[in-house]
């Protein structure tokens, strides 16, 4: 197999990784806007948002052209901590900081579904196969996965947006879809990597999953879209308490919402 890093995947990876980036920070600006945060909110919110991912961007990006990602066969593998230490930290943000859970839940849900068509990103590891540069224990897997979750999540969103029928259960079914597509993608492409632990395509491993400029998507863009996932689900979670709550409200009858005064049933 052929392990040299062909010439076009550098700038498509970079280019495709910060069209990403930026798509999140303009998506953060119009949906707080559109929330009616005030000027001045809204530009902290925005500028702590930016110094956050563009410095997430930055600690992934030094230890990935540094080499911290690529293993001996008899090595154990790093990768883990780019992809498993920005899920993690962004998690407890959510949890712990009121601001920053605040600025999530202002963001619509299908604004937070089709940003996910950069997945479609996902076609290079296909081209990559071609070539004979990836084994197909991966990249078959991770590059039809990816580029189906990709195509499918503008489709998803304008439904979402549209408050078009069942709606709810679709978001969730591309939701899991994807989650089951990177849990895939990162099971095969760390099991086919040269490590202590490698357990498929020995005599044509996949070493440049773990180099630079390539690993850029398992120490970026994977723990992204994980963080994406978790977020659609939990807003549609909120989604389907708050119209359960609606129905049950409405569904009360009108003495149940009077009281007695003197005698004589009033509103409350």
């Amino acid at each position: 197999m052929n392990n040299l890093t062909p010439g076009y995947l550098l700038p498509f990876v970079m280019i495709g990784t910060l069209a990403t980036v930026a798509a999140v920070l303009f998506g953060l600006h119009r949906a707080l806007k559109l929330a009616g945060w005030s000027i001045q909110d809204r530009k902290r919110a925005v500028s702590i948002g930016t110094a956050l991912l563009v410095g997430w961007l930055f600690a992934a990006l030094l230890p990935s052209w540094a080499g911290f990602y690529r293993t001996a066969r008899a090595g154990m593998p790093t990768i883990q901590y780019g992809l498993l230490i920005p899920i993690i930290v962004a998690v407890a943000l959510f949890w712990r900081w009121g601001a920053f859970r605040r600025a999530i839940e202002a963001v619509p849900q299908e604004w937070v579904v089709g940003l996910q068509f950069y997945r479609a990103e996902g076609l290079i590891f296909l081209l990559l196969l071609a070539g004979h540069r990836l084994p197909g224990v991966f990249a078959w897997p991770a590059g039809i996965g990816d580029v189906i979750v990709g195509l499918l999540a503008p489709a998803v969103a304008i439904a979402y947006a549209y408050r078009l029928r069942n709606t709810g259960a679709l978001v969730r079914v591309w939701n899991l879809l994807g989650i089951g597509d990177l849990i895939v993608a990162v099971a095969t492409g760390f099991l086919s990597s040269p490590s202590r632990l490698q357990m498929f395509a020995f005599g044509a491993p996949n070493v440049l999953v773990t180099a630079f400029p390539l690993v850029m998507i398992p120490v970026f863009l994977v723990p992204l879209s994980v963080l994406l996932h978790l977020a659609s689900l939990k807003k549609l979670r909120q989604a389907e308490m708050g119209q359960q709550f609606s129905h049950n409200d409405s569904a009360t009858s009108p003495s149940d919402k009077l009281t007695w005064k003197g005698g004589v049933l009033t509103p409350p």
